[in-house]
């Protein structure tokens, strides 16, 4: 009698429990999904740093310079992250409507190949520009710009007006544009880049410095602060249900806790010594006998990646074309019945990803100050991979741009930490695609739960 009370007694209180995170997570509209990813990322981070600790021979909680878990390297998983992120955000809405880019990476590097030839041969050699001349960078992105919304106008007008499978067009992208980015030097890198350009990459002078990046920081925070008054007033307005106050204010204060503990970290992270001296030197600093810290603060190609996450947000939830995309995922007969133009739809999304693919570029580029044939070479799988990771359903009609830059995060962590551990390349190529289809398999038990 005594174990069957006690037995009740734990199940009343584990069903209490699980009553009062029920609770929580209504109370504060809390995605479990996004919730378990940035759960897996922090899983993963930890993972790697006790790991790389361990190899080393040093404590963890030392936070050695070499293991995983340090400025330094979690400022260049940012830089390294950009780039599949922004593609991510794009890469979302061609899943969503239930099409798929596997041309995003030779995309990527037939404009990274353009926009360097453009620099230092086109616009200098043809058009007369001196080198340093603040136009060439200009120029240049432009002609990326151009290139890539062609791209994607281009593709986009087969899948969408000839009706021939996106995965059929993007496949024969994947090998033209990459055949393409050898053609237009005959294999031969372009370098070096326009010093401006070279800025979009990151690095010391890629950086905004501590003090812009406590700007930046205390401004996104107001923003949040701002959002979540305006959204209540808005709920208010047209009379939909309330977040208690207390969960407005946790949510509000740990978004600002980590967007300021992120800016902490970035200007954690010093310049190297000797370009520190080098700068001493030409502006007539005296160099302390510790030596001189110079912040990085928030690389420029974050700031990038950031930028296109919130426009494309906004894109998706906030605007007509937002609805329809995912409106036409969710049953395209009916979205077509409904009046919508679903190929003129179809065929701006893949304009979006062109110009995404762009942008890419310039930061790939940049930062490896050079436009080679290799550039974006595998990263349409890291693309879709961290779409699919981020929520984006396969089966079309659902998915976030936070979630696929989140996977885009977590993809690019796994490979820099393998980095770090000094894992062989096929052996990170094994990881990546194992990834990826437990991340579909998961995906594809969610979507039946629900």
């Amino acid at each position: 009698m005594t174990d069957t009370t006690s037995t009740q007694s734990a199940d009343t209180a584990r069903a209490s429990e699980l009553g009062a995170v029920a609770r929580f997570l209504k109370a504060t509209e809390i995605d479990t999904r996004m919730l378990g990813m940035i759960g897996a990322l922090l899983l993963i981070w930890v993972g790697l740093h006790v790991i790389s600790s361990l190899r080393l021979g040093v404590n963890p909680l030392d936070f050695d310079s070499r293991t995983f878990l340090t400025p330094r390297n979690l400022w260049n998983l940012s830089v390294q992250t950009s780039a599949v992120a922004i593609m991510a955000s794009g890469m979302v809405l061609v899943i969503v409507m239930r099409n798929i880019d596997l041309s995003v990476g030779s995309a990527e590097g037939v404009i990274g190949m353009v926009m360097g030839f453009a620099q230092v041969h086109f616009l200098v050699r043809f058009v007369g520009l001196e080198l340093g001349n603040p136009w060439i960078w200009v120029l240049a992105l432009l002609i990326g710009l151009a290139l890539g919304l062609i791209i994607g106008a281009f593709q986009g007008f087969i899948i969408a007006y000839l009706e021939v499978p996106a995965f059929i067009v993007t496949l024969g992208g994947l090998l033209v544009w990459r055949g393409a980015a050898w053609w237009v030097t005959s294999g031969q890198t372009v370098a070096p880049l326009d010093a401006t350009f070279q800025l979009m990459g990151g690095g010391p002078a890629g950086s905004i410095g501590a003090k812009w990046s406590w700007a930046v920081g205390i401004a996104a925070c107001l923003a949040v602060i701002f959002m979540h008054f305006n959204g209540r007033v808005q709920r208010k307005r047209f009379r939909f249900p309330l977040r208690p106050v207390w969960a407005e204010t946790l949510l509000a204060t740990v978004t600002c806790a980590v967007i300021l503990g992120a800016v902490w970290l970035a200007n954690s992270y010093p310049w190297p010594v000797g370009i520190v001296n080098r700068y001493a030197a030409a502006n007539n600093i005296t160099v302390p006998e510790g030596g001189l810290f110079i912040a990085h603060g928030i690389a420029i190609p974050v700031l990038m990646a950031v930028a296109v996450g919130l426009i494309m947000t906004f894109v998706t939830k906030r605007t007509r074309f937002g609805r329809y995309v995912f409106a036409i995922g969710g049953n395209p007969e009916a979205a077509n019945l409904a009046g919508i133009n679903t190929r003129w739809i179809t065929m701006k999304v893949f304009m979006i990803m062109g110009v995404l693919a762009t942008i890419a570029a310039a930061i790939s580029s940049a930062r490896q100050n050079s436009s080679t044939n290799v550039l974006g070479t595998l990263d349409e799988l890291l693309v879709i991979a961290a779409a699919v990771i981020g929520g984006t359903s396969l089966a079309g009609g659902s998915g976030t741009v936070l979630g696929a830059m989140l996977g885009a995060l977590l993809m690019q962590s796994l490979q820099s930490g393998m980095v770090l551990l000094g894992v062989d390349s096929p052996l990170q190529s094994i990881v990546v695609g194992a990834v990826l289809v437990v991340a579909v398999w998961l995906d594809t038990i969610y979507r039946k739960r629900v």
